[in-house]
C-alpha cells in the first residue's frame, strides 16, 4: 500500500537478502530511460527522510513567520474579513503554547488514529490468514481468458488490507502467469499496475479515505473553519475508476506488454517456485464461515441505520452527510469488519487456538506501524505551525489571486494539480506524507476559485496513483524488481520502469481525462461531495 507503510515486509521468498539493483543488467549499455531514472534516483536520495522533512518544513516556517509578522498585507481573510496577518511563531508566548500543546498536537492528529484503529480490524484478518484465503479464491477460480482482469481487480481490492497487495498480489501474479504458460513478468507487471498504478481505485473503502478525508477537512478549515468533508466524499469515482483501470490494465498487459516481453527469456533458477496452493477443506471452511459472518454484520449494519430515528443518523435524518454518526464511523466500521471475518475464519479455519493469537495479530500490524508513528509527530507539528502562523492561508489566496489572473478554466487548473502531484509522486512516496505538505496549499486555494476541497482530493489522488509504478523511491519498488529476477535475472530498476512506463502513462492520461468528463457530466463523487465552493 502507498499509504504509510514506508518499511516494507518481505514476503517469505524474499527474505534472503536481495541481489544488487542496478539500473541497466550487465549486457547492455544505459539507456536514455536509465539516465533519468538514476537522476531522479539521486535527486531523490538528496531529500531528507519525510519525517527530517517535515521537522525541517517546520523550522522554515517559523523563521518565515517572524520574518512575515510585522508586513501588513491587502489580502482579506474570508473568515474574519480583516486583512490577513501573519502570527509570528518564534515570540515566547507562541514557543511557550508550541511545548505545552505538543502532545496534544500529536495525539489530536487525525490521521494518526484512523490508520491505526483501521489496522487493528485487517491485522486479525491478515494474521489468521481471511485476506490471503480470499486472495487466493479469487484467482484460483478464473479461467485463463479472463486471468489479467481478475488479477488486476484482485491487485485493487487488496488495497484494504495495507501492504497485503506488495508481499502476496505481486509475486503471485508471476506465478500464476508461469503457471498458466504465459510470461511471468506480465503477471508482475500487471498485479503491480493494479496494486500501485490504480492505488486510488477501489470499489471498497478502506482507511485511505478517511486518512485523506482528514488532512482535506483540515486544510478546508485553513478558509472555513466549519467546513466538513466526508470520509466517502470520493467513493463512487473510486469504484468507478476501478472499472476504467482493470480495463486500461487489461488491454495493456495483453495487448503491450506481454507481445513486447516474447523474447525475454525466462533464466530464473525456478527449481524452488512453489506453485500457488488451492486452498484446502479447512480454509475454504474458513472462507465460508468468515464471509458469512461479514454478510451478516452488513445486514445487521443496515437493520440498525434503516430506521427514521437511527441513532446513526444525523440530526436532520440523514445516513450520508458528514453529522451522519454512521459517516463518523467509517474507522470502527473498517475495523470492526475485518476483524469479525477475520477471527471468524482464524477459528473455522484452525489458524488460530484462543485469543491470544487475536491479539498477536493486532500487536503484529502495530509494529510495522513504529515509522509511521514516527511521521505522524513531525507531520502534526509542521501542520500546526503552518496553520497557526496563517502562512498557509497566504499562500492560498495569493496563490488563487494568481490563478484568478490567469483566467484559465477549472479543468485546466485541475488537470495541473493532477500533473503537479504525479511529479511530486517522483520523489516523496508516501501518500499521507505528500498530502500532509499539499493539502494546506491546494484545498484553501482552489476553494478561493470555487473548487470543492472534494474535487481537489480526487485530483490529487489521480495524480499520487498514476506514478507510483515508475518512480525508485517508492519503498517496494526494489522488492518488485527482485520478483521479476527471479523469473529474469537481468532486471533491473530501468527494466522495470520500462515495463511499467506504459501504464503509468495511458493511467494519468486517461485517468485524468476520465475525471473531468466525470466533473463535467455532473456525476456525484461520492456521498455528501459538491464540486463548487461554497
Amino acid at each position: 500500500m502507498n499509504d504509510d507503510s514506508e518499511q516494507p515486509r518481505m514476503p517469505p521468498e524474499a527474505t534472503d537478502p536481495p541481489p544488487q539493483v542496478t539500473g541497466t543488467s550487465p549486457e547492455h549499455r544505459p539507456t536514455a530511460i536509465d539516465r533519468a531514472l538514476n537522476l531522479i534516483e539521486r535527486l531523490g536520495n538528496m531529500l531528507p527522510d519525510p519525517a527530517v522533512l517535515f521537522l525541517i518544513l517546520m523550522l522554515i516556517v517559523w523563521g518565515a513567520s517572524a520574518a512575515l509578522s510585522p508586513i501588513e498585507f491587502t489580502e482579506i481573510h474570508p473568515v474574519t474579513q480583516e486583512p490577513i496577518r501573519i502570527q509570528n511563531q518564534l515570540t515566547g508566548d507562541s514557543l511557550a503554547d508550541f511545548l505545552a500543546n505538543m502532545v496534544a498536537t500529536f495525539v489530536g492528529f487525525h490521521p494518526l488514529g484512523v490508520v491505526l484503529v483501521a489496522l487493528l480490524g485487517v491485522g486479525v484478518a491478515e494474521h489468521t490468514g481471511f485476506i490471503n484465503a480470499g486472495l487466493k479464491a479469487l484467482l484460483g477460480i478464473t479461467s485463463r481468458s479472463l486471468l489479467t482482469p481478475m488479477l488486476i481487480l484482485v491487485a485493487i481490492v487488496s488495497h484494504t488490507a495495507a501492504d497485503a497487495g506488495y508481499v502476496l498480489v505481486i509475486p503471485l501474479g508471476g506465478v500464476i502467469f508461469h503457471a498458466a504458460g504465459r510470461h511471468p513478468l506480465a503477471g508482475i507487471a500487471a498485479a503491480f499496475a493494479g496494486v500501485s498504478g490504480g492505488f486510488s481505485a477501489n470499489f471498497i473503502p478502506s482507511g485511505i479515505d478517511p486518512l485523506l478525508q482528514g488532512l482535506t477537512q483540515a486544510g478546508a478549515q485553513v478558509i472555513d473553519a466549519d467546513r466538513l468533508v466526508n470520509p466517502l466524499c470520493n467513493w463512487y469515482f473510486t469504484a468507478a475508476s476501478s472499472a476504467l483501470i482493470i480495463v486500461l490494465g487489461w488491454f495493456l498487459t495483453d495487448r503491450v506488454i506481454e507481445p513486447r516481453l516474447a523474447m525475454t527469456k525466462i533464466d530464473g533458477d525456478l527449481s524452488d517456485l512453489q506453485p500457488m496452493e488451492s486452498l484446502g477443506p479447512r480454509e475454504w471452511r474458513g472462507l465460508v464461515a468468515a464471509l458469512v459472518a461479514m454478510v451478516g454484520s452488513l445486514v445487521v449494519l443496515g437493520v440498525l441505520s434503516f430506521p427514521a430515528d437511527s441513532p446513526l443518523r444525523s440530526p436532520e435524518g440523514g445516513l450520508t452527510d458528514a453529522k451522519a454518526r454512521l459517516m463518523q464511523s467509517i474507522v470502527p466500521l473498517i475495523f470492526l469488519l475485518f476483524l469479525v471475518p477475520g477471527v471468524v475464519y482464524g477459528y473455522a479455519a484452525g489458524t488460530v487456538e484462543n485469543h491470544r493469537d487475536i491479539i498477536k495479530g493486532m500487536s503484529k500490524s502495530m509494529a510495522a506501524m513504529g515509522y509511521y508513528i514516527v511521521l505522524a509527530f513531525f507531520a502534526s507539528l509542521f501542520i500546526k505551525a503552518f496553520n497557526d502562523s496563517n502562512i498557509g492561508a497566504l499562500m492560498a489566496l495569493k496563490g488563487a489571486d494568481g490563478l484568478r489572473a490567469l483566467k484559465l478554466p477549472p479543468q485546466v487548473t485541475i488537470v495541473g494539480i493532477i500533473l503537479l502531484t504525479g511529479a511530486v509522486n517522483l520523489l516523496v512516496g508516501s501518500a499521507s506524507a505528500k498530502w500532509a505538505l499539499l493539502s494546506p496549499i491546494f484545498v484553501p486555494m482552489l476553494m478561493q476559485l470555487g473548487i470543492s476541497p472534494e474535487l481537489t482530493q480526487a485530483a490529487y489522488r489521480v495524480g499520487d496513483s498514476t506514478t507510483n509504478i515508475i518512480t525508485p523511491l517508492m519503498p517496494y519498488f526494489p522488492l518488485v524488481v527482485v520478483y521479476c529476477q527471479r523469473y529474469v535475472r537481468g532486471t533491473g530498476i530501468g527494466t522495470l520502469v520500462s515495463l511499467m512506463l506504459p501504464y503509468s502513462v495511458v493511467f494519468l492520461v486517461v485517468w485524468t481525462i476520465f475525471l473531468v468528463l466525470y466533473w463535467m457530466l455532473g456525476i456525484p463523487m461520492g456521498l455528501d461531495a459538491p464540486y463548487q465552493y461554497p
